[in-house]
């Protein structure tokens, strides 16, 4: 059982809200009162397994720079920016440190994500909901350590801790707060393959004081938080939700 919002007449924006992190955000959001449109890479909602149609839907490539601007010009309101889609390019089979997938882990992670905000930010600033507009940032247990396997992830990952500082500071004025929740290991179809797999979660499992991995929904949690008007003077700010990872020794 988590915490009560009230998230009525708010619009939310949660790019990547098909399944996993965002799916469990749009959710939560919904059920909370609020008018969540969700993008995805397929053609529409039905080419989805899962049951979208309590969302507004909207396809977008977030490698594609037009597809971004047309996404945001497309909004006649927006309360709430969830910055989620992308993935892990090795869970395709590509190499991150081949300097072209590289350079299309960071246009992906962290330079699609500045354009969605930078795209959405006047609307976001005439938001009237208790805590004003938010821009909420996925980040990583990679904004933080070096994981071999994901350079290009990794540092995009990181960028977007410094650009949420960023984006903070310049907007505040604006009444726009800027924040990010750096998740843990987490359940999800990206993660699916590294669950399985035991080499990858018993040493995480070994180090974390509460004793678990992560579920979509922990993180949807946060999320609401820091979008919630009882986060209405934090910003700038970089959430670890990881069961304690971050400062086990």
């Amino acid at each position: 059982m988590g915490p009560r919002h009230d998230f009525s007449g708010a619009h939310v924006l949660i790019t990547g809200g098909t399944s996993g992190i965002g799916a469990a955000c749009a959710a939560l959001l919904r059920d909370a009162g609020a008018e969540v449109t969700i993008t995805g890479t397929r053609g529409g909602p039905g080419d989805y397994d899962a049951d979208l149609s309590g969302y507004r839907y909207l396809q977008l490539d977030i490698e594609d720079k037009t597809n971004i601007d047309a996404v945001a010009a497309s909004l006649p309101r927006l309360d709430v920016l969830v910055n989620n889609a992308g993935i892990a390019l090795p869970s395709l089979g590509l190499d991150e440190w081949e300097p072209d997938v590289f350079n299309r882990a960071v246009a992906m992670l962290l330079n699609g994500a500045f354009r969605m905000a930078q795209r959405t930010v006047d609307l976001l600033a005439h938001s009237v909901i208790p805590g004003g507009g938010s821009v909420i940032a996925i980040a990583s247990m990679s904004s933080f350590f070096g994981i071999p396997v994901v350079p290009g992830y990794g540092a995009a990952k990181t960028g977007l801790v410094g650009l949420t500082r960023t984006m903070a500071a310049h907007w505040g004025p604006r009444g726009v707060r800027a924040n990010a929740v750096a998740a843990g290991l987490t359940r999800s179809r990206m993660t699916a393959d590294t669950f399985a797999q035991e080499a990858w979660t018993a040493p995480t499992l070994a180090r974390t004081p509460l004793g678990r991995l992560g579920e979509a929904g922990d993180i949807a949690q946060a999320i609401a938080f820091l979008a919630s008007p009882a986060a209405s003077w934090i910003t700038g700010q970089t959430l670890a939700v990881d069961g304690g990872y971050t400062i086990s020794g």
